[in-house]
């Protein structure tokens, strides 16, 4: 520690801290943490490196080195057409601007860490923070000096520790994810549909369905989220800043972190590692937390049963359709091994549990008032259905069915308690017209003028 606060770490072995970390960090992106080390030490690097996330994450992205053949591009091709086709008949939501490809590893990795750097970008500033302060806190008296000064330093170390991290899950991610749409929230750039080729080899492999049926449901699963995405713009302002809101809420457990510390042995550095992927260092979630969690879960459930009406339609002429349906519903319940590692790193769970409940209220909807008027509700951020019309649609299809007869929609708990506060009102100021008062305002001009004689014209 001397010699990292002192700036000398020339002769550091970058192989030797990968060990000792527990982290699984190969050698070359200790050396680049290293490299970010020297920087702060001479005032170049200031914030986080997310380019360290980058490099770990393509570094496992890339490691099987298969790229997307001519045969599998163009089997996508084919099964992306077809399903764009049966999407028109399914929604009135338009066609991508962009055509939807077949991506490798590696491409998904560089097209969506944007996203996932804008959101751990909260949690890792309070993990870097946190490992400021209880650094203060356990070094020795004659250190304290040198801690003092070491501020911006221990956020960087902090900082790029996250980093190399969420770069490490972010590439095992990758190596799961079938499509963009694939872990509910919008990672793929504004209007951008993929399949991951490699795989999807995977997810079919013990299903024992037709490939071209898989591809199919796949893309037409993965257009459908795309679309949606495209057509509400808003949308996917609102989902990001709902898991930054949550986010922002994380706070490290400093007495956690500072016990481990207090016994830690380097040479047995695995509980480091379990802490960092069970979430261990995260502390319960307070009541603000849990309530943001449980709007994000409203969202994207909202969204998830949508693409699943809007998927089942559109897919009616599979023969495997129900089959496919239920494999990806399950596999979307219980998560991969990259997702949970995820969930523990920030906190976040993002799989929603109330997909089957929303997707019934999208079926009530779409049989009351047609496809059209479903996918009206995504126009507008206050036209989409709240948590309480996932639980009962009754109201939401009355107000839908009454407005497309022109009739004014029945009101709800909110409109009744309006119109008995007017009513209140209404009734309070004919009780004074009726005793013959005035408003304050007249009355306190009559008695300014109690005083004055007649003709006396005071200045106004």
């Amino acid at each position: 520690m001397r010699r990292l606060l002192s700036g000398d770490t020339s002769g550091l072995d970058p192989e030797q801290l990968s060990r000792l970390s527990g982290m699984q960090i190969d050698p070359a992106m200790m050396q680049a943490v290293m490299n970010q080390l020297r920087g702060a030490f001479s005032g170049a690097q200031d914030g986080i490196d997310w380019s360290l996330a980058e490099r770990q994450a393509l570094h496992i992205a890339n490691q099987d080195g298969l790229g997307v053949s001519s045969g599998q591009r163009t089997d996508l091709d084919q099964a992306f057409s077809l399903a764009a086709l049966w999407l028109g008949e399914a929604t009135t939501i338009s066609d991508l601007p962009r055509p939807p490809k077949a991506v490798t590893r590696g491409a998904w990795v560089t097209a969506t860490l944007p996203v996932w750097q804008e959101l751990a970008e909260p949690v890792a500033t309070s993990i870097a923070d946190a490992l400021t302060e209880a650094l203060g806190q356990q070094a020795p008296d004659d250190m304290q000096d040198l801690i003092a000064g070491a501020g911006r330093l221990m956020r960087t170390v902090g900082g790029s520790l996250f980093a190399t991290q969420l770069g490490h899950v972010v590439g095992r991610l990758s190596t799961e994810v079938v499509g963009g749409g694939d872990v509910g929230i919008p990672v793929m750039p504004d209007g951008d549909a993929a399949i991951l080729p490699q795989n999807f080899a995977d997810f079919g492999r013990d299903l024992e369905i037709p490939e071209d049926q898989l591809a199919l449901y796949l893309a037409t699963r993965e257009l459908a989220h795309a679309r949606l995405f495209r057509h509400a713009r808003w949308l996917r302002l609102h989902v990001i800043s709902q898991v930054r809101e949550f986010a922002h809420g994380i706070r490290v457990d400093t007495d956690a972190l500072e016990e481990m510390a207090s016994r830690f042995d380097p040479s047995q550095p695995d509980e480091l590692r379990s802490a960092l992927e069970s979430g261990a260092l995260l502390p319960q979630r307070s009541e603000e937390q849990t309530a943001a969690l449980t709007r994000l879960e409203n969202l994207l459930a909202t969204i998830e049963g949508w693409v699943d009406v809007v998927t089942e339609d559109a897919t009616s002429r599979l023969p495997s359709a129900a089959r496919i349906a239920e494999a990806v519903r399950r596999r979307r319940a219980v998560g991969g091994p990259a997702e949970q590692a995820l969930g523990s790193l920030v906190g976040l769970e993002l799989r929603p549990r109330r997909m089957r409940e929303a997707a019934a209220m999208w079926r009530a909807v779409t049989d009351a008032v047609g496809v059209a008027g479903r996918d009206a509700l995504w126009d507008y951020p206050d036209l989409m259905p709240s948590a309480e019309d996932v639980d009962d649609p009754a109201g939401l299809i009355a107000r839908l069915t009454a407005a497309s007869r022109g009739e004014s929609a029945p009101s709800d708990a909110m409109d009744d308690a309006l119109a008995q506060l007017i009513a209140e009102e209404t009734a309070a100021e004919q009780d004074a017209d009726s005793n013959g008062e005035e408003p304050d305002a007249t009355r306190s001009g009559d008695d300014d003028d109690d005083d004055a004689t007649p003709g006396d014209h005071r200045p106004v």
